[in-house]
């Protein structure tokens, strides 16, 4: 749920921009996208289920504060948690629409 701002989604060939109450589902698989959509911080509630995938969202927090030496860690942590990153066809359309920096 979004608290704060406004916050971008994609997920296949839906795309919304949310703010505050604004929701949505994320399903499990589907390649998608979360952006800051407007012109202030934006802050989000997310919940996860079943539980254990926050832990690595907590584990990129600690990567991120291990500074550059930890990068190489980051392919651990993605096979640990059986995670797939690809770039979807529609993301550089997204990105030059909202300013955004890869």
């Amino acid at each position: 749920m979004v608290t704060e701002g406004e916050v971008g989604f994609r997920s296949d060939d839906r795309e919304v921009v949310l703010g505050p109450g604004g929701y949505i589902a994320k399903p499990r698989g589907e390649l998608h996208a979360m952006w800051n959509a407007g012109p202030t911080p934006a802050r989000i509630i997310e919940i996860i289920s079943p539980a254990g995938f926050e832990h690595f969202f907590r584990e990129v927090a600690e990567l991120i504060a291990a500074g550059p030496a930890a990068a190489g860690d980051g392919g651990d942590l993605v096979e640990r948690y059986g995670l797939e990153f690809e770039e979807p066809d529609w993301l550089p359309a997204i990105v030059e629409r909202y300013g955004l920096t890869t």
